[in-house]
């Protein structure tokens, strides 16, 4: 309820007394505008139901969206739309669920298309819907989703009697082992943090490569805790249809972390050195967009989680954009819309946007003809469209926010034959510059966020620092500092004087003739220098 007063919480709550008969939900079939009193338990929003009332939705939320939000923490079994006051009461298969849901969206607000959505318990125990149109396209969507996937993903087995579930996993070890099979994306210890702590505290991690295998250790505080975690996601994947997650009980049952760093961390002890902390760019250090937990069939899915290794909201934004196959275009969604671009620069936009796009292959850019400061970006895929967008929503090109959000085309038309669209779009799908073509590329590892350090690669050994100082200062950014890495010097990090700087600066750049037949590479770090 991050951001209201209790008086605002209380009436949100309370605004459908006058469709809501005594006791459960029952949303009226006519209109909605039964006068009857609401006599229902009147409990503090704080007391946990397995009903979560959801706020602030924005207009154009459907019922998949909504549904999304509350898939990863378990089976949602009912759900009532209330668009005209931008609301939803989302239904979980149990109480445990509906308090996971709750804690995890606290503490990272899930963001849907810019609206950042509310959530706290109902004051009712469970929702009774009619037949009434809305309620019929309401169960249609749940029926689609659990037609999907069995019934509910992460939807936890918990047995009726906590005690003998207790006893079971007594003999367990508050540690999982977690093996992440078909590696088709890096997978981070960030991403495994954020999706194990769904559960429960994890309190320590160790990640490390074994028989060529990415595995990792969890530790919970709890046996319990651990089961749990394990129930609900043993077999699914992190990424859509890949990055598919095996676990079993570790034998051990404390972890001995060292050091605090990619690799591995204890998040009881702050205060532990980093050892090496040389910026690590193999292929398992990727801080890239994490989307959650994705379910089959459904694309893209999840980032309604939001969860993202700078906490981006930008990512619940978007794969806030649930499709749903029956219900939305499956499979769709790689077609950028971008605005508020800087129309003075629109004869050189097109280059421009097509280098700022690191983020995945862009396949076509085209710029608006009656609106020059809009244009449509073709993206090789969905999962590519929605990195570029969480990350490059909201940054600075010349002077301006670009706004960046998924198009409704799936694809970027060409002029036909014999009509001159004066240059306004272009074609890339044969470049040879592209980042991403070959699956698990080392470029998936060097995935962040714009920032005003950039990573340049592809230095040929007679070019100096002075030489990459000079060229960086030449479109009259300022060069803050320079580094070249120790081991490999076809590599250095550059610090512009500003994250627009460093995304102009890396527009002017990437792929520029460094001669001996070097094109230089940019991208953004994570690193600071």
């Amino acid at each position: 309820s991050e951001g209201l007063t209790p008086d605002e919480i209380r009436g949100s709550d309370e605004l459908f007394s006058s469709c809501i008969s005594n006791g459960p939900y029952i949303m009226n079939s006519a209109n909605g505008n039964d006068s009857k009193k609401f006599k229902g338990d009147v409990r503090s929003p704080g007391v946990p139901s397995r009903v979560v009332h959801v706020r602030k939705l924005p207009n154009d939320i459907n019922e998949a969206e909504v549904i999304g939000l509350g898939l990863p923490f378990g089976k949602v079994t009912n759900l009532l739309m209330l668009k005209g006051k931008n609301q939803a009461f989302l239904e979980l298969n149990s109480e445990e669920c509906a308090q996971t849901m709750v804690s995890y969206y606290s503490s990272v607000t899930p963001v849907i298309r810019n609206h950042p959505i509310y959530m706290q318990y109902s004051t009712h125990k469970e929702l009774k819907t009619d037949n009434s149109p809305n309620q019929v396209r309401a169960q249609a969507a749940l029926q689609a989703v659990n037609a999907l996937h069995g019934g509910g993903m992460g939807s936890v087995a918990i047995s009726a009697d906590a005690g003998s579930m207790a006893g079971a996993v007594a003999a367990q070890s508050p540690v999982l082992r977690v093996i992440v099979e078909n590696l088709f994306y890096p997978v981070t210890l960030d991403v495994l943090h954020q999706i194990f702590s769904k559960f429960g505290t994890v309190l320590k991690i160790i990640t490390f490569t074994k028989n060529n295998q990415f595995q990792a250790l969890i530790q919970y505080a709890d046996a319990m805790t651990a089961q749990h975690s394990k129930m609900s996601l043993d077999g699914q994947n992190i990424y859509n249809a890949c990055c598919t997650l095996r676990i079993s009980f570790s034998k051990l049952t404390s972890l001995n972390v060292k050091y605090n760093n990619d690799k591995s961390r204890d998040y009881t002890r702050p205060d532990l050195p980093t050892a090496d902390s040389q910026p690590s760019i193999d292929h398992q250090t990727m801080a890239a967009a994490a989307f959650g937990l994705s379910v089959p069939g459904i694309p893209s899915a999840l980032a309604s989680l939001g969860v993202g290794p700078t906490g981006m909201a930008a990512a619940a934004a978007a794969a806030s954009r649930l499709g749903l196959s029956g219900l939305a275009a499956a499979g769709g969604h790689n077609v950028l819309l971008v605005s508020n671009l800087n129309p003075e620069v629109s004869t050189h936009a097109i280059k421009q946007l097509y280098y700022l796009c690191v983020y995945g292959d862009v396949m076509r850019v085209k710029i608006l003809f009656n609106k020059k400061e809009n244009a449509l970006i073709q993206m090789s895929d969905g999962t590519q469209a929605q990195l570029a967008m969480s990350h490059l929503n909201g940054q600075r090109l010349h002077g301006r926010a670009m706004r960046v959000t998924l198009s409704k085309h799936t694809t970027v038309q060409l002029p036909r034959e014999g009509h001159e669209d004066q240059g306004l779009t272009k074609d890339f799908s044969n470049s040879p510059l592209h980042r991403f073509k070959k699956p698990g590329s080392k470029n998936y590892s060097n995935i962040f966020p714009p920032s005003a350090t950039l990573h340049l690669s592809n230095i040929p050994p007679s070019v100096v620092e002075d030489d990459l100082r000079r060229l960086f200062a030449s479109s009259g950014a300022t060069v803050k500092a320079f580094k070249f890495f120790q081991k490999d010097r076809k590599m250095a990090l550059i610090q512009m004087g500003s994250v627009e700087e460093a995304i102009e600066s890396l527009i002017e750049f990437h792929n520029h003739d460094l001669g001996e037949n070097h094109h230089l590479r940019v991208s953004f770090s994570k690193s600071t220098i």
